[in-house]
């Protein structure tokens, strides 16, 4: 029999005569601690069931619930005014940087003149007119009119495509990141007007995609000029006779071929990098992505808004679908370069939410949905899914934290095998895609994973507290970094796009990962997400959020699984690679609160530099010697750009760190030490307007690969180790937070695990004027790495340096991040 649903299935029951024909809920919707009442259930079903009817001998007897059939009205007018939004805003971004309505500036004075006996065409309305099908049947001033209006049209779409191509090349000069601060050329001043003339006033967030300039692929000579220059510290005089040898060898022989090669791909492809990067560096890797790959973000260091762990997820769970509506409607401001009008890519947002990566044997793929009106839950080993919108209506906070605590509140085990699922996430990527392809292509595991993976995102209720508690902070830090980036291997998904992590004690934090899109754009995620959730949302005085319950809410539904022991045989090898991955990271976070980018910045240096030279000194305390040096830069002042590589170990930053180590004369301490740091600012910027090194040797290498030649240069430098990586966690929205009225909410950034065996991970966020926060990592396995050293040493670098350049400076008696943090 047939029988139109909301949220539950009926069928109809067999053995029953027709004249009482009975509807038999297929699953519930109910928790499975819950113990409805038999009224509860009838009034649950009548109210989820659109229609039924009943075939008796004297005919059909329908019934229908306009309650149910109001909720699916209004699920589709939600979906309506997407659709609706989605095509205007195609519109406007597509006649950007014109607006929709400048098409009648230019239609109103063609039709004046015409008016006015003159023909502002030349002949070309005519000619129109002559082409116009036979078949209309309008008057000889009506055909003049509509030849008129199409000419207008195509003269209007001509002008934006002429402006578009201006603002096109205008994004392209770079020249302007090379000059001094206070030195602007007459030409960069110029270049800058136009720019502004050309942005429009009120673009959307992918309005300037179509505008943004191709990366360009720099001449092979200078990639290799640059690439034997970075690489000189860290070689001998014979070394690097052999290295300047090799590449010779290869650009005047492979290279020049490869480099055409790459040269007819960037002509065809938007970014002749990004879809090699997210294939191979990402996407192909079989090994385990947590703590490979992926990485995290924290809470407030100081404060938690709430102590309720329900009420926090709720407020959170709000923030974040706020944040997806904003990134549908294109409402959020395109990201731009600190102080300038120049945009940044934006294409990474399309992916942040209802985005999973799913494993293959040979390579994985990334699922994007168009939507998703639930969030997958994870709670002491049970998966549930929570729906987020009824009847068209996101729900409020209040009503998210009440679905939440009854998930909390459910005593229910879980199904075998369930509990440790999220193992098979955590380990290798092979015997995962052969699991899944073999047990969770159909029946219920299929059903219970699509509301995993078609998730908006993914949480976590975690059983244990973090944050920086009691006397040993510093400690407690390295712990909640260790929960965020790997936890117990089994209790995050790591392969949904991000996921949200809630603890017992209202601490949060979450954990990304890395193919789908790069740090920034997360972090612009959670900064919001922070400052909605406490400065927006807000807690009532008991902790609850605000708002109230509205009742026939759906119930957070239990997702059934039917795992085998050949499942539950493979979850526990993955586990056994993830834990013993996990087992070896060893984090040590500290805040760095001697002082911050405010006394850094006036000392006339770039923040960031300063931070970089402190890390190459600290590792050459640390081992004696320098080393390749990974520093993260974004490339996305081009359409679709990602990453770069700053090689930050340079002739420079050594001859500082020498010079200073040995205690040499101030003054020439001081001279070396600007000499590097204005080094490594060039570095940056040639990174940042497509001059890098890495990515185009990594693209080199690729194309090589396709053409089936081997290069012993690429070979050899593709291989080289980078034992120190490094990262900075951009702050993005700084006026979200009022760090002068409300210092103690400021967030500690996130990390990420390290990159080598016998290296260390160094990420770092500098936030407000006054503090900088360091997330270390490296393996215990080594014997010569060790994160707390490291970091202690950073910090005493940072304060050696300060010293250098400020004579007054005093080291504060509780400087050490063992004794701060």
């Amino acid at each position: 029999m047939l029988c139109v649903y909301g949220s539950n299935r009926y069928v109809l029951s067999r053995g029953e005569n027709v004249r009482s024909a009975k509807f038999t809920p297929v699953s519930e919707t109910f928790l499975p601690n819950t113990k409805p009442t038999h009224s509860t259930v009838m009034a649950e079903a009548h109210q989820a069931v659109a229609f039924q009817f009943t075939i008796t001998p004297e005919g059909i007897n329908l019934h229908l619930s306009y309650q149910a059939l109001n909720q699916i009205y209004l699920s589709g007018l939600r979906s309506w005014k997407k659709r609706i939004s989605r095509i205007r805003n195609r519109i406007i971004k597509g006649v950007y940087p014109a607006s929709p309505s400048s098409w009648l500036f230019v239609v109103i004075p063609i039709l004046a003149v015409m008016y006015m006996q003159s023909d502002p065409s030349l002949g070309l309305i005519d000619k129109i007119r002559e082409h116009l099908p036979l078949s209309l049947s309008l008057s000889a001033q009506g055909q003049t009119l509509l030849s008129a209006l199409v000419f207008s049209t195509l003269l209007w779409l001509s002008l934006i495509l002429t402006l578009r191509f201006c603002l096109k090349l205008l994004l392209s000069y770079h020249r302007w990141m090379f000059e001094l601060h206070g030195r602007i050329s007459t030409k960069t001043k110029v270049w800058a007007t136009l720019v502004r003339l050309l942005s429009g006033r009120k673009p959307l967030l992918y309005s300037y995609q179509m505008s943004l300039p191709h990366l360009p692929v720099p001449p092979i000579k200078d990639t290799l000029e640059r690439y034997l220059e970075s690489v000189k510290p860290m070689l001998s005089a014979a070394e690097f006779q052999r290295m300047t040898k090799l590449a010779a060898e290869f650009e005047n022989s492979l290279g020049s071929r490869l480099q055409r090669y790459l040269k007819l791909k960037a002509l065809w492809a938007t970014n002749y990098v990004s879809d090699w990067w997210e294939e191979y560096v990402y996407l192909r890797g079989r090994g385990p992505i947590m703590v490979n790959s992926n990485y995290y973000g924290m809470d407030f260091l100081y404060v938690t808004p709430t102590a309720n762990q329900a009420a926090r997820a709720g407020n959170t769970i709000t923030a974040l679908f706020l944040y997806r509506r904003k990134v549908n409607r294109e409402e959020l401001k395109p990201s731009r370069i600190p102080g300038t009008v120049i945009p940044l890519c934006a294409a990474q947002c399309e992916r942040i939410f209802n985005t999973t990566r799913t494993p293959g044997e040979e390579t994985d793929v990334l699922q994007h949905w168009q939507d998703s009106e639930f969030v997958a839950v994870y709670h002491r080993g049970r998966y549930f899914r929570l729906w987020v919108y009824h009847a068209g209506r996101l729900l409020s906070p209040r009503e998210i934290q009440y679905q939440i605590q009854m998930i909390l509140d459910d005593p229910s085990p879980p199904f075998p095998g369930e509990d440790k699922l999220g193992a098979l996430t955590a380990g290798n990527r092979v015997p995962w895609a052969r699991v899944r392809k073999q047990y969770f292509s159909s029946g219920v595991n299929k059903k219970s994973l699509d509301c995993i993976e078609k998730a908006a995102f993914f949480v976590t209720l975690d059983d244990q507290e973090e944050g920086m508690m009691g006397e040993e902070s510093s400690g407690n830090l390295g712990r909640y970094a260790k929960s965020l980036l790997h936890g117990k291997c089994y209790d995050r998904w790591f392969d949904k796009s991000f996921s949200i992590v809630v603890y017992k004690n209202g601490k949060s934090g979450l954990n990304a990962e890395h193919s789908w899109a790069d740090a920034p754009i997360v972090a612009h995620l959670w900064e919001y997400t922070l400052a909605t959730d406490k400065f927006q949302l807000g807690y009532m005085t008991d902790g609850n959020c605000r708002g109230e319950v509205r009742h026939f809410l759906p119930h957070p539904q239990r997702l059934n699984w039917d795992i085998p022991a050949e499942v539950q045989a493979q979850i526990f090898d993955s586990l056994a690679v993830a834990q013993a991955l996990a087992d070896d990271v060893d984090c040590y976070v500290f805040p760095f609160r001697e002082f911050g980018k405010g006394l850094i910045k006036k000392m006339k240096t770039s923040p960031d530099s300063f931070v970089q030279l402190a890390l190459q000194l600290a590792y050459y305390r640390n081992k004696g010697a320098f080393c390749l040096t990974y520093e993260a830069s974004m490339t996305r002042l081009f359409r679709e750009g990602r990453t770069e590589t700053v090689r930050s170990c340079s002739n420079e930053s050594c001859d500082f760190v020498h010079a200073l180590d040995a205690e040499e004369d101030r003054e020439h301490c001081l001279k070396l030490f600007q000499k590097a740091a204005e080094k490594h600012q060039n570095l940056y910027r040639l990174a940042m307007t497509g001059s890098g090194i890495d990515r185009h040797l990594f693209c080199l290498y690729v194309v090589s690969k396709y053409l089936g030649a081997e290069s012993s240069f690429l070979k050899e430098v593709l291989s080289e180790p980078w034992r120190l990586s490094t990262s900075q966690t951009p702050v993005q929205q700084m006026e979200l937070f009022d760090l002068v009225n409300h210092p103690e909410f400021i967030s500690l950034g996130g990390g990420f695990g390290p990159v080598a065996d016998d290296g260390y991970g160094v990420s770092y966020i500098i936030m407000g004027e006054e503090m900088i926060s360091f997330h270390v990592s490296s393996k215990h396995s080594c014997t010569v790495t060790d994160s707390r050293k490291f970091g202690c040493q950073i910090s005493q670098a940072m304060m050696d340096q300060m010293s250098l350049l400020s004579p007054d400076f005093r080291t504060p008696t509780q400087g050490s991040p063992d004794k701060r943090s």
